[in-house]
């Protein structure tokens, strides 16, 4: 679903407006799928009501920081170097991000509960200079789409074998629980929370469900 939006007519008129600014996107790369990870203290979270008064760590950009309020939480901004810290002394009680993620900056140490609500299909973009790409020879493009679009199989592939085995690994090596909660509880107040108006101003007119329309 993820990539039909972003390569379909819905996601190019966002690339279309960045080719515009001189910056053209290459492709689309699977990053992982964004879990809320909680402290021991903020305790077992299934609904979004649970997450009342939750102070949850977010990029210090608004469109993040909205994340954080449609889950239901309490977001809080700060730096991604910091979060180690904050979970550990209880600055905040939790964030989020994809499980190589927790792995990788060892949030795993400092926080128990997994929640497995997949609120967010994280992705990168590489990008190329829009008048870069339209002095090279078309041969030379044709060589980067191809090398791009190997490497964007094994990333894929690399991200989704890490995530298989991390859940494991987070309850033998490090006590964690997983917690499964209520999704259709959470896409109803995430749905409720973006159906805003001033969301249509931002993004266009009836965006989410357009994104949610399509097969």
């Amino acid at each position: 679903h993820l990539y039909r939006v972003l390569t379909g007519p819905t996601g190019r008129k966002y690339w279309d407006e960045l080719t515009k600014s001189g910056l053209r996107v290459l492709d689309i790369w699977y990053l992982g799928t964004r879990e809320l990870n909680l402290t021991k203290k903020a305790g077992v979270v299934r609904r979004p009501e649970g997450l009342k008064g939750i102070k949850l760590r977010m990029p210090n950009v608004e469109a993040w920081l909205d994340v954080g309020r449609a889950l239901g939480a309490e977001p809080t901004p700060l730096g991604f170097g910091e979060v180690y810290m904050a979970l550990k002394t209880g600055t905040v009680d939790g964030q989020d991000n994809p499980l190589p993620t927790d792995c990788s900056a060892k949030f795993c140490e400092v926080t128990h509960y997994i929640i497995l609500t997949d609120h967010m299909i994280g992705f990168i973009t590489p990008v190329i200079n829009e008048k870069l790409w339209q002095s090279m020879p078309e041969k030379y493009r044709v060589y980067i789409k191809k090398a791009i679009q190997v490497a964007r199989f094994y990333q894929n592939r690399i991200v989704l074998e890490q995530e298989a085995k991390l859940l494991g690994k987070f309850v033998k090596d490090y006590g964690m629980e997983i917690i499964i909660p209520d999704k259709q509880a959470f896409m109803e107040n995430v749905k409720k929370f973006y159906s805003q108006p001033k969301f249509d101003k931002k993004w266009g007119k009836g965006i989410y469900a357009k994104i949610q329309a399509i097969e």
